[in-house]
């Protein structure tokens, strides 16, 4: 499904007009271009498919021991008041003879994160796609963001930050390798 920027563009006027402002303006007349550009953008990882996405990139390597990539930087829309969130999430897993290309896992992050979402679920959709394309042993996914609809408006607490994650197989089931992901990431079990 394309994006229809013209349609878009046009409901953004009107919004500028609903709010009181001038779509006339200097400063205004290109916004609604520039909005519907953006929302296609931070929208786009709806219309892309996970498996065309990582394409190939995993591959065949006998280990158990965990892999873990962290501060992948991610930025995302809250679904509830179409706010930015941003901050940082950290994937660990233990292959079961199969190993992703390192920036797959960036992408899927980023594919993710591109669609009106909750933390919650862009923190359990990314678990699931890491588990389910390579069968993993387990797979540990934390995050941790910073949502501007709670620092900007609502109860204004900039200094807030949302911690989120999914654990599943050997993540969920052992201790052990619970504990050793949160050290690797350098969080502390609580």
């Amino acid at each position: 499904m394309n994006v229809n920027t013209g349609r878009i563009e046009k409901l953004v006027r009107q919004l500028l007009v609903e709010i009181g402002e001038s779509p006339e303006r200097e400063g205004l007349l290109d916004t609604p271009k520039r909005v519907a550009a953006a929302l296609a953008f931070l929208t786009s990882g709806s219309r892309v498919d996970p498996v065309k996405l990582i394409n190939g990139a995993i591959f065949t390597q006998q280990t158990n021991s965990m892999v873990i990539v962290k501060n992948i930087e991610l930025y995302s829309l809250c679904e509830h008041h179409m706010l930015p969130f941003f901050g940082r999430c950290h994937i660990g897993y233990i292959p079961n003879g199969r190993v992703f290309g390192v920036s797959k896992l960036a992408r899927l992050v980023d594919m993710y994160a591109r669609r009106l979402q909750l933390q919650e679920r862009l923190t359990e959709q990314i678990s699931q796609a890491v588990m389910e394309s390579i069968e993993a042993g387990g797979v540990g996914v934390m995050i941790e963001a910073r949502h501007l609809c709670m620092m900007m408006r609502g109860v204004e607490k900039q200094n807030s930050v949302m911690v989120t994650s999914s654990v599943v197989g050997a993540f969920r089931d052992s201790v052990a390798t619970r504990e050793e992901f949160l050290a690797l990431i350098g969080s502390r079990a609580a």
